[in-house]
């Protein structure tokens, strides 16, 4: 197979999740597909912000914000939410809001699988802010989970590509991580 080159601005497959904070006392919610865990233990989450947003200020108030995981179903309201400032616009009634045991960051009923993060760091890239937060809890709608632990499959969770800009859903399962590849492993 040949390959062709295409240049640097090249995406891998992002979740989307909404990040809540408070911006002057009121929920807001921004969509965010730079997202990604990024240690075990403490268990940490990084989120790539645009510093023109409204979110980062109150992420850098609060010290704090959550991580809701939307359903495909929830397109249309994930997507508003990335195309209206927090500045200009109440983001706060399109989606039933609960609070864990941080301040400053509201989370959303709806979105199957939350998380409330306390800001450890910030990073500040050429355009973006990179905030790197301890999952302080984690929540799960009965129903979509499994075990103890979010399932996937019920979820149905977004995922963009770009440059496309364009909302996927997840495929089917293609085998277990860790244990598909040790058939190989025990062969070498």
């Amino acid at each position: 197979m040949k390959k062709i080159r295409i240049g640097t601005n090249v995406f891998l497959p992002m979740p989307v999740v909404l990040v809540g904070t408070e911006i002057a006392g009121r929920p807001n919610f921004l969509t965010v597909g730079w997202v990604s865990r990024v240690n075990t233990d403490p268990p940490m989450i990084a989120i790539g912000i645009n510093r023109a947003n409204a979110t980062p200020d109150g992420i850098q108030e609060n010290k704090t914000f959550s991580v809701n995981l939307p359903t495909a179903e929830m397109v249309t309201e994930t997507d508003y939410c990335g195309l209206v400032s927090g500045r200009d616009t109440d983001k706060s009634g399109i989606f039933d809001l609960f609070r864990g045991v941080l301040t400053g960051a509201p989370m959303i009923q709806n979105c199957p699988l939350t998380m409330e993060c306390r800001l450890t760091e910030t990073i500040e890239l050429p355009t973006n802010l990179l905030f790197i937060g301890e999952i302080v809890a984690g929540y799960v709608n009965t129903g979509m989970e499994s075990g103890g632990k979010p399932d996937m499959k019920a979820i149905n969770p977004l995922l963009l590509t770009m440059p496309d800009n364009s909302y996927w859903t997840l495929g089917e399962y293609a085998g277990k991580a860790w244990a598909e590849g040790k058939r190989l492993k025990n062969k070498n």
